[in-house]
Order: structure tokens, then C-alpha cells, then sequence
């Protein structure tokens, strides 16, 4: 486990138990948790010893309709435990949400589904090539985790970053609405400015960071990217 944020409020709906995990098979060139990506960050701890901590602020579930979330790094990395978690926080009554790249096996990924309530599904970019150049892997385990996801009718909150010369083609736009278009299960999309809040990890871990001199996108392009998403009547942030 790398670190706890007890109330979050913009992963998922309500307040949050937002537990991160460590290690993460992507690379990304603009990830702002990049002291996640190996396995040996954080400490150890078991499900009984998170359950205590997570049932304390069961009032605040209940009363802010929120729950928990396992993000990470990549979360589905530890998919045993996240099994056990998930259950047990289901036999509580507590609402679970996983935030995940995607980058997955199915059968791995059947593991933990059935007590997951909501995905946070970040995806980077529809073209492979591009994806692999962003964030080091292919894209083609993601888009099949995606649909696996709408197969099961498990409800998806999509992400996606806005990253200027990366993700901002608007033919790559085109395609990726094509895409969530199929899918049955989006609940919503929410897009996200390209931003450089975690350069200072990247920094402190002695990486070098590629995206320096990239700026952050501006509103009204945002809105153009926006208006790309409407007209394929998805219900876009």
C-alpha cells in the first residue's frame, strides 16, 4: 500500500476512501504518481487492518452516497487482494469503485469484477502506436478490458488527458468517441487538462521529465475537444 486519502471527493461519487497502491506496468510520460510505479513503495498491510480503518468513515459513505477506491498506481497488479477487499467491503454495505489504466487480463480481471460497483477507466489514446509511445504499452489489453466492462454492464466513468502534441489530434478525438460510442456502459466522460502538478516527484526520483516545456491546454480548446464528445451525444465534463 503506498498512501491514504480518507476524503476524496473527485474519484468517484460522494466522499472517498481512496486507497493507492503501489506498482504500475505504464510508463506514462505525464503521470503525477509516478512514486507509485514499483511494487516496494508504501508498506504492508492486510485486508483486516484496512477494513478497521475503512469502516470508520462509514458515516461518511452512507450519509455522501461515496464508498471507496482503490487507485494507484495500477491497482488490478494486486487483483488477489483486491478480490478480498472489494468483498469485504461489499458484505459491509460499502460502495467500491476501482480507477485503473485497464491494462489487465480478462481472467485475472473476473477476479475482482464481481464486487466492484464502478470503474474509473483512464483511456490514454486510441491509436497503439501512440499509446505505446505515451505510456510504454500497447493499448490493445485496455480497449479489450473496456469491453469486457460493457459486456458485463459494470458501470464506467471514462478519463481522459488532454495532452497537447499527444492526445489532442482531433481525428485521434473522432475515433476514441467512435469508440466509448459502442460501449453500453459509460455513465460519463470526463475530460482533463494536460497539468505539470507532478513534476516534482519525477524530480526528487531523479527521472527526467519530457513534457517540461508542454502547456497546459487552453479552455477554449478544451471546449473544442468538448464539443467532439457532444456530438456523438456522450455526456462529456
Amino acid at each position: 500500500m503506498h498512501s491514504v486519502e480518507t476524503c476524496g471527493t473527485v474519484d468517484g461519487p460522494g466522499i472517498r476512501y481512496i486507497l493507492f497502491l503501489s506498482g504500475c506496468p505504464l510508463r506514462c510520460k505525464y503521470c503525477h504518481n509516478c512514486d507509485t510505479w514499483t511494487g516496494s513503495t508504501g508498506r504492508i498491510m492486510d485486508v483486516d487492518e484496512i477494513m478497521e480503518d475503512v469502516k470508520k468513515y462509514r458515516p461518511y459513505f452512507h450519509f455522501s452516497k461515496g464508498g471507496i477506491t482503490v487507485s494507484g498506481g495500477e491497482p488490478t497488479m494486486q487483483y488477489a487482494f483486491l478480490e478480498e477487499l472489494l468483498k469485504r467491503c461489499k458484505e459491509e454495505g460499502i460502495h467500491t469503485c476501482i480507477d485503473t489504466s485497464g491494462y489487465c487480463d480478462l481472467d485475472k480481471a473476473d477476479i475482482f469484477l464481481p464486487y466492484t460497483d464502478l470503474v474509473l477507466l483512464d483511456l490514454k489514446h486510441i491509436d497503439d502506436r501512440k499509446h505505446k509511445e505515451l505510456t510504454g504499452v500497447s493499448n490493445e489489453k485496455i480497449l479489450k478490458f473496456a469491453w469486457h466492462l460493457s459486456v458485463k454492464g459494470i458501470p464506467v466513468w471514462i478519463r481522459h488527458v488532454v495532452v497537447p502534441g499527444y492526445t489532442d489530434d482531433l481525428q485521434d478525438v473522432e475515433r476514441l468517441c467512435q469508440f466509448m460510442k459502442e460501449l453500453k456502459n459509460v455513465e460519463r466522460v470526463e475530460l482533463l487538462p494536460y497539468h505539470t502538478m507532478g513534476v516534482h516527484k519525477w524530480e526528487e526520483l531523479g527521472f527526467h521529465y519530457e513534457l517540461r516545456d508542454v502547456q497546459t491546454p487552453t479552455p477554449a480548446f478544451m471546449e473544442k475537444i468538448k464539443a467532439i464528445f457532444q456530438k456523438y451525444a456522450i455526456k462529456v465534463s
